[in-house]
């Protein structure tokens, strides 16, 4: 955060004004300057992720360029003339050369600090998309089987390295509708503890009647679930333990949000309030660390060493492992017990979160 003290904090309407005053061919770098105008008191920096998506097509262009309207509103009315007949459609529409644009993009993220504590940032959940010219508004090879067919079209290449011709962009938008939009991290933290907290409140009177019943050779066993589960209501969830981790780690000289951005979700779902986020890496290493068969705890060691070297950061590879995609779970036991052997050493700091996670797992 700049010596200037904030006047206001970003909402969701506010920063949709900001994304909305961008020009194509200055976005990318005027983004967070932008945000920071709108925002005065503080410092954006923001981040983007190879993570390409795109969304339903949303225009007819006919082969001249010219844009003839909403695709399913030109869809549905094509139909329509037809009686429905999506042969005769398919036989119009194959070789005239109309296209269908959609909208391509990747996620992008802005941070701005407001403190110096873990959690003391606001982080903004945007997508940097591009419009495109995709392909042929039918496949020109194979008739449609229904009109959802061509409302979603499966016959264009998506891959991320596949040519499409640019029509417009890049622009930002503001995604998270979810509740994940526009974050502070550490009211968010708060909050997902007291909700996880509310809700095994609210089930103490039915797990207080549960029984747990194992049959086995010597017959039958009942134990009470809290009986079975003692720590039922002391329970941290993992995107607590998460920032807690890097703040006891040798992590915590480096902001979070330099590496880590996150996928929030905060929703109703049937009644139930559905709160978290799964954390996404901004630096990744080239290779997956997977226990082989074989392998000692010292080459485990040295293969951890060279990720935190690679991605610039102590004990790296301990919060990829709990993201669970490039670091095996498997891993860290192997070296849990390493430590609990004496046969390799870590910082105590790292030590004591590495066997607190071996004790009680989390993984994202």
């Amino acid at each position: 955060m700049s010596e200037e003290k904030p006047v206001r904090l970003p909402d969701p309407a506010s920063v949709e004004t900001v994304l909305a005053s961008l020009q194509a061919q200055s976005a990318d770098a005027g983004l967070a300057p932008a945000l920071n105008k709108a925002f005065p008191g503080f410092a954006f920096t923001v981040a983007t992720i190879d993570d390409p998506y795109w969304c339903s097509p949303h225009a007819v262009v006919a082969a001249d360029g010219t844009r003839r309207g909403d695709h399913r509103a030109w869809v549905e009315s094509g139909l329509a003339e037809l009686g429905g007949d999506l042969t005769a459609f398919w036989h119009r529409h194959r070789e005239d050369g109309e296209k269908f644009a959609e909208w391509r993009g990747t996620s992008a993220f802005a941070f701005a600090p407001t403190g110096p504590g873990v959690a003391d940032f606001i982080q903004l959940s945007l997508g940097r998309e591009i419009e495109v010219l995709a392909g042929p508004v039918v496949d020109p090879d194979y008739r449609p089987y229904s009109a959802d067919d061509l409302l979603e079209p499966s016959w264009v290449s998506r891959d991320s390295a596949a040519e499409a011709q640019k029509l417009a962009g890049p622009v930002y938008r503001l995604r998270g509708r979810a509740g994940g939009g526009v974050v502070h991290m550490r009211s968010f933290l708060a909050r997902r503890a007291r909700i996880d907290k509310e809700q095994r409140e609210a089930s103490r009177p039915e797990l207080e009647d549960r029984i747990i019943r194992e049959v086995g050779p010597d017959g039958t066993r009942d134990t009470a679930f809290l009986d079975a589960n003692p720590d039922w209501f002391d329970f941290v969830p993992r995107e607590n333990r998460f920032f807690a981790d890097w703040e006891r780690s040798s992590a915590c000289a480096h902001r979070i949000f330099h590496h880590w951005a996150f996928d929030i979700h905060d929703l109703e779902d049937r009644g139930r309030r559905e709160i978290g986020f799964i954390p996404r890496p901004l630096k990744m290493p080239a290779e997956k660390l997977a226990l082989e068969e074989g392998i000692s705890v010292h080459r485990l060691m040295e293969r951890t060493e060279a990720i935190d070297a690679e991605v610039g950061l102590p004990f790296a590879w301990f919060f990829l492992m709990t993201h669970g995609h490039w670091v095996d779970p498997d891993v860290g036991d192997a070296i849990a017990e390493g430590l609990r052997q004496g046969r390799v050493r870590l910082p105590d700091r790292d030590a004591a979160v590495l066997l607190a996670w071996a004790d009680k797992k989390y993984l994202f």
